[in-house]
């Protein structure tokens, strides 16, 4: 028997007004119209089923769908149901209205902003047949607070042969991401403590998890790094310790060092003595490119009473709108993690905790990681051989991750405008101190692009970071730059009067009229003085 589809248009009529009901009803209809409740295309009631529901006659019905059929707001024909006139907007243009669409940022032609992976070859065999499988399975009423067994299995064999962490299922609660996995770690030690946290922070360090804690009631507590990461010596103490601590060890962000063992040594003792909890953001720890992964801090942790809770996700490998991560825990953070848990509910979905839990188990995210790595690899290599060698700029060392910090004495806010007018988007290096330190530079992605792509971009961005002038033009293949503008071309760039032109990985010479193509530069006029007193410390590929 074919069931009647159930009404759910907020129609209602009144036998005690004056209007009778299909006048009613038209009037009805005509505003739900006009308030886009009802839109071109979308079926009405049948009539029979109309008039069963507002308890009225069929008559009644049919007399207003005629009215509204004879003024164009509906539209019937033999064989199918009466819908909203699809041509409505011709026969009743909507009004005007007063509000204005919010403004849309516009899109950059080259988009090197950091935290971008390359998703192109995310969706692959095993990556189908992870969903399909998932997908065809039973559906279960609810899914248990910490997140299903099958995925926290899962993550624990990916910690033990990835990151050296043995780490038992029980102590894993999936999350939603970083940013999700980091408040519900607040939110947890909140209720433990009984006061607003203070939450320490590596400066400079990854803004998107440090303005989370702000939105929590947390103080923030700037920690200064340097070229080794976080400087151990200076870990606040007394009254100034932090409840909870974010560092990045493997990897530091952005400046990219990596935390020394007697470092990690002491930072453990310091926060087992203050009993401070250690967050360690893992982000990109798989995207070593000059040795293999460094082991987790959590590997030197106490599983018991251990201070280290490791957040981890998967928006570096696959992508970041995946929205799917973790926390592995110490036994005692364990039941209020779970309490807290159990309050808010599981973010992931049934579906998508399966399809993870199906792709890790296939060891399909080890084979991506692999393949994923040698691509960064290349691209990485771009970057060393297109900015190594210019002049007054120092590039960090790039051992891992997907992105690049370049200094330079030109202002930030020169750089990122003229780059953002040639269509490049990169990111300030101000943007990532907590306190009041900073320097003049940029960060950008290179991981989600093409080859060539990135290329241009860098060869922009050489230009721009180099360049004393105020306008960067990109071209194809041929550049001309008059007086002060600084112009990056794909192979050739000519300039006369005082301006300078950079193409490819060329350094800069002053004299009257500079050319350079290529790795060579040549000077024309009456004087040419190659000026390179800053090469960039980069290391090797």
């Amino acid at each position: 028997m074919r069931s009647v589809p159930e009404i759910t248009v907020p129609l209602h009529v009144d036998a005690a007004l004056r209007d009778p009901l299909p006048v009613q009803l038209v009037g009805q209809f005509r505003t739900l119209i006009a308030d886009a409740v009802l839109a071109p295309g979308d079926a009405v009631p049948s009539s029979r089923a109309l008039a069963t529901y507002l308890g009225v006659s069929r008559g009644s019905v049919v007399a207003a769908y005629d009215q509204l059929l004879a003024e164009g707001y509906l539209s019937a024909a033999a064989g199918r149901s009466t819908v909203v006139n699809p041509q409505l907007l011709r026969v009743h243009p909507r009004p005007a209205r007063h509000s204005r669409p919010a403004p849309r940022d516009p899109l950059p032609e080259l988009d090197l902003r950091p935290g971008q992976p390359w998703t192109g070859d995310v969706t692959g065999p095993a990556w189908r047949a992870a969903w399909r499988r998932a997908s065809a399975l039973p559906v279960v009423p609810s899914v248990p607070p910490l997140g299903l067994p099958e995925l926290r299995d899962s993550w624990s064999e990916h910690l033990r042969r990835m990151r050296a962490v043995v780490c038992d299922p029980g102590r894993i609660a999936v999350t939603s991401g970083g940013r999700e996995g980091l408040s519900l770690l607040l939110l947890a030690l909140g209720r433990q403590v009984g006061r607003p946290l203070r939450v320490g922070v590596e400066d400079p360090g990854y803004p998107s998890l440090r303005r989370v804690p702000p939105r929590y009631g947390a103080t923030i507590v700037p920690v200064a790094v340097d070229d080794h990461g976080l400087r151990v010596d200076d870990l606040p103490s007394g009254p100034d310790v932090p409840d909870l601590l974010l560092v990045t060890p493997s990897h530091q962000y952005p400046l990219g060092g990596s935390l020394p063992a007697d470092r990690r040594q002491i930072l453990l003792e310091w926060a087992r003595q203050n009993q401070v909890v250690i967050v360690e953001d893992d982000y990109d720890s798989e995207l070593r490119y000059t040795s293999q992964p460094l082991p987790a801090l959590a590997a030197l942790d106490d599983p018991a009473d251990g201070r280290v809770v490791l957040l981890g996700t998967l928006s570096k490998i696959l992508t970041p709108a995946l929205a799917v991560g973790f926390l592995a825990l110490p036994d005692w953070l364990v039941p209020a993690v779970a309490d807290t848990r159990r309050e808010l509910g599981q973010p992931v979905g049934l579906v998508a905790q399966r399809a993870v839990a199906d792709y890790l188990g296939s060891g399909a995210l080890r084979l991506h990681t692999q393949r994923m790595r040698n691509r960064y690899r290349r691209l990485r290599a771009r970057v060393v051989a297109e900015l190594s060698g210019v002049p007054g700029l120092h590039v960090h060392p790039m051992d891992g991750g997907l992105h690049a910090v370049v200094e330079s004495s030109r202002p930030t806010g020169e750089v990122v405008a003229e780059l953002a007018a040639a269509g490049v988007w990169v990111s300030p290096l101000s943007e990532y101190w907590a306190g009041t330190g900073t320097r003049q530079g940029i960060v950008f992605g290179f991981g989600a692009v093409s080859e060539e792509d990135l290329v241009r971009g860098l060869r922009l961005i050489a230009a721009a970071m180099a360049s004393t002038g105020s306008t960067i033009v990109s071209t194809g293949s041929t550049g001309v730059a008059t007086g002060s503008a600084t112009v990056s071309t794909g192979s050739t760039g000519v300039a006369t009067g005082s301006a300078t032109v950079s193409t490819g990985s060329t350094g800069v010479a002053t004299g009257s009229a500079t050319v350079s193509t290529g790795s060579t530069g040549v000077s024309t006029g009456s004087t040419g003085v190659a000026t390179d007193s800053t090469v960039a410390p980069i290391s090797g590929p």
